[in-house]
């Protein structure tokens, strides 16, 4: 049977590497310890096992000058971009082009008119167009090809 300073180590060592879940099992108990965080340990007992009691560690909180925040979002601010933003409509992989040989469908600097092919995302393995909504000149692109995207995440720049 673990101690309750061996299970405090335990919890720190999870905290410590990140680890998403550990679980210790025995024919009387069972240490389940979830999250990056120090998180409650959780242990099941069978009904002839001896009470153990959860560990729970505080987790201090960070505080930060609110002069710092407000130069933070003024920062922002100035940096807001002009033009629409073509955002991902699914979950899913981007890709500039139909395939690996072919052109991107657009460069930054192409004009492009409402209908018109930017990209595609597959997703679970169904390839799907997208096509913009805005006419106008490609200012950015945001991601890159072949990279992960997640729903209404900015994708393109059109000024």
């Amino acid at each position: 049977m673990y101690t309750i300073d061996e299970i405090k180590e335990l919890a720190k060592a999870v905290s410590e590497y990140k680890l998403e879940k550990l679980k210790l099992k025995t024919d009387e108990y069972e240490i389940v310890i979830e999250g990056t965080a120090p998180q409650p340990v959780q242990i099941m007992q069978s009904a002839a096992a001896p009470y153990v009691p959860a560990i729970q560690e505080a987790v201090p909180a960070i505080n930060a000058e609110p002069t710092e925040v407000a130069a933070d979002t003024s920062a922002k601010k100035e940096e807001a971009p002009v033009g629409n933003i073509v955002k991902a409509p699914l979950v899913g992989t981007f890709y500039s082009s139909a395939s690996p040989d072919d052109e991107p469908y657009v460069k930054v600097g192409d004009t492009v008119k409402k209908g018109d092919v930017l990209m595609i995302i597959e997703s679970m393995k169904l390839m799907n167009e997208v096509t913009s909504d805005f006419d106008g000149v490609v200012d950015e692109i945001l991601v890159s090809n072949g990279e992960a995207v997640e729903y209404d995440q900015p994708i393109m720049r059109i000024r």
